[in-house]
């Protein structure tokens, strides 16, 4: 995507030259910058600007400006509230990446995609792009893209009412963006933290602890009046302010309603609502009835241009004029009002949609408990006592939603420290793994046969051949050792520690009759030094490929070749022209000393891949054993084994 400007005479310079620019395609760039600075600053120059590019695009498909057309197309209809239009363009852009887009490109479009999903309720979409977004970082680290990643993570912990998850999650985006210089930060970044301070504010207004939500919510106000940012800030005003009121302060909460309504720049009209209907709450307090009204009026018109049926809010308005007229001392409107509120917060109770979320079952109990009090307060005790069993039963049906919520949301914190406990565990029975194999790592003909050849060279007083192997030897045990006491090493490294096992079984353990070839293919040739396997995984089949295959033949062939499965695995065939399987088979069965051997290296590599690949539940094969045949003959030609690698992230200290 086109880079964020930040020099308002840059962006009037880039103005100016659009106006005169004739290219296409210049223009097309020019239009991208300017799209990618208004995403967050200004929604309406952002869309016109968009407007203008897919009016070039339609003559003239560049992929490259289309792919950011859609990008940039997405962001703005999620700013827009128009989720399921953001979805659309999303999914036609990341249809372009999968093809031929670069994995840290995919990997932000997957992570701006996530927050669609969020706002669509797909959470487990959003899991599983966040997924795909984690795996592309592996293999090419980002720490910005890598702190998105957990700020969305920290939202679908909000979203599953795991609230202490969420917080970590927003405190280490927080931590991790805020160590990186203030210069390298794009607004981009900072809509980030913006999130990450909007989410902590949700959070700590959901647990009822107002003056931190308050603290929150103000700090992103801060933010995005800093940088500009003002696509959404009426609706962060709408929050502080709503934060004001919960402890009480009725000054501040009316100065930011009002700021809400002042800010053009947020086209939510739900926000506008809102903040009509709360300054109203606040002109009551202040007895400022006849501004109250005019306020609650302004309100309910918004509600019902957007939705006719929107009577959660509608009842939250008549409500408020019940009480604004028994103010006044006025009983015929009270009643009349209340008994509005009351069939509107039922009727939003009938709703399939929303028939079960708490608030309605909360809004019926407290507006009967007030027709309740009203009739005891006119002497009409049996209307009294009608409404006061509504209100009873509203208020069992509260508390019984209340305990669900509750035990649901345990049942979910609970899932997902299972799900963590189990990717420790498999964590752990591969670290146990890796040891064995360690263990299992170069069976004892190989290390007799080559101290015995090493010997040889000294006794026959070739003392440079000698020192040539031994080094050679010296270094495969180092780095033998030195793997074993790490997870994961780079394709590199690995490829290097077989050049030296298959070098020293070549010359000194068969002497001339192994040959072998490695071949690395050149879409991962040049980023093998980057790209982290885990440790010791193909030592065991070409080690067996020797063993089984080559040993009893006078001219053995390994061929090991390395090449790209998919962005998340690598494929590594290990192929011989040995005697085949099943006349290996026969051998042992001949033979006592081999009759029950069996590579155990390659069986625990088995489970190590099966564990790596978190294939637990999976039928999928990691490892294919293939009996390569003459196709006319049937004449045995060797065997091949195709082992799928999971790309791992290398941590570096």
């Amino acid at each position: 995507m086109a880079s964020v400007l930040t020099s308002k005479e840059e962006i009037h310079h880039l103005e100016e030259k659009l106006v005169s620019q004739e290219d296409e395609i210049d223009q097309l760039q020019i239009l991208d910058e300017l799209v990618g600075h208004h995403l967050f600053t200004n929604l309406r120059q952002a869309e016109s600007y968009l407007s203008r590019q897919y009016a070039i695009l339609e003559d003239n498909a560049h992929p490259v400006f289309q792919l950011n057309y859609h990008l940039n197309k997405a962001l703005v209809e999620n700013q827009k509230y128009n989720y399921q239009l953001s979805e659309f363009h999303f999914k036609k852009a990341i249809e372009i990446l999968e093809v031929s887009g670069h994995a840290n490109q995919m990997a932000e479009a997957y992570i701006d995609y996530v927050g669609t999903c969020i706002n669509l309720g797909k959470k487990e979409e959003a899991t599983i792009y966040l997924d795909k977004a984690t795996k592309l970082l592996k293999t090419f680290p980002d720490q910005k893209l890598k702190a998105r990643i957990i700020c969305r993570k920290g939202y679908l912990h909000l979203h599953n009412s795991n609230y202490p998850k969420a917080v970590e999650f927003f405190m280490e985006t927080k931590k991790s963006l805020h160590t990186l210089s203030p210069s390298s930060l794009t607004l981009k970044d900072y809509y980030f933290l913006t999130l990450v301070h909007s989410g902590l504010g949700k959070v700590y207004e959901l647990l009822e602890n107002h003056k931190k939500s308050v603290k929150a919510y103000q700090e992103v106000v801060q933010m995005c009046e800093t940088k500009g940012m003002r696509s959404r800030l009426s609706w962060h005003y709408l929050n502080v302010g709503n934060g004001f009121r919960k402890i009480k302060d009725e000054e501040n909460a009316e100065k930011y309603f009002k700021k809400s309504l002042q800010t053009m720049e947020d086209i939510s009209q739900d926000t506008r609502a809102r903040a009509y209907a709360n300054l109203g709450f606040c002109y009551f307090q202040k007895k400022k009835y006849k501004q109250t009204l005019k306020l609650y009026k302004h309100a309910e018109h918004l509600f019902r241009k957007m939705k006719k049926d929107d009577y959660y809010n509608l009842a939250y308005i008549e409500h408020g004029r019940a009480y604004l007229f028994d103010e006044l001392g006025k009983k015929k409107g009270t009643l009349k009002h209340l008994i509005a509120a009351l069939e509107f917060a039922t009727r939003a109770c009938k709703e399939e949609q929303i028939s079960k979320r708490l608030k309605n079952y909360k809004q019926i109990a407290k507006i009967s408990k007030d027709i309740a009090a009203f009739y005891e307060d006119v002497g009409d005790f049996k209307n009294a006592y009608s409404y006061q069993k509504i209100h009873e039963e509203y208020a069992k049906l509260t508390l019984e939603k209340t305990n669900k919520r509750k035990i649901f949301e345990l049942e979910l914190k609970y899932d997902a420290e299972m799900k963590e406990n189990e990717a420790e565990l498999l964590k752990l029975q591969a670290t146990k793994l890796q040891l064995k194999a360690l263990r299992a790592q170069m069976n004892p003909h190989f290390v007799f046969n080559a101290l015995n050849s090493i010997q040889h060279y000294i006794t026959s007083k070739d003392a440079d051949s000698a020192a040539q192997y031994l080094a050679k030897f010296a270094d495969l045990v180092r780095k033998s050792l030195e793997n074993s006491n790490l997870e994961i090493i780079s394709l590199e490294e690995e490829i290097e520690f077989l050049r030296v096992y298959l070098d020293i079984n070549e010359k000194l353990r068969f002497e001339g009759r192994l040959k072998y070839e490695i071949v690395v293919d050149d879409e991962i040739e040049k980023e093998e030094d980057i790209l982290g396997v885990p440790t010791m995984i193909i030592q065991p089949y070409v080690e067996n490929a020797i063993e089984h295959g080559i040993r009893p033949k006078e001219n053995g062939l390994i061929k090991v070749a390395f090449s790209l499965l998919d962005e998340f695995t690598i494929l590594c065939v290990v192929q011989d022209n040995g005697i085949g399987r099943a006349k290996a088979s026969a051998l042992q069965e001949k033979n006592a000393a081999q009759k029950n051997h069996r590579s155990m290296g390659t069986s625990i590599t088995e489970k190590r891949l099966e564990l790596l690949h978190n294939s637990k539940k999976s039928k999928e094969l990691f490892v294919n054993t293939i009996d390569l045949k003459e196709e006319q003959t049937g004449r045995v030609l060797g065997t091949k084994v195709e082992i799928q690698i999971p790309i791992m992230e290398i941590h570096t200290v």
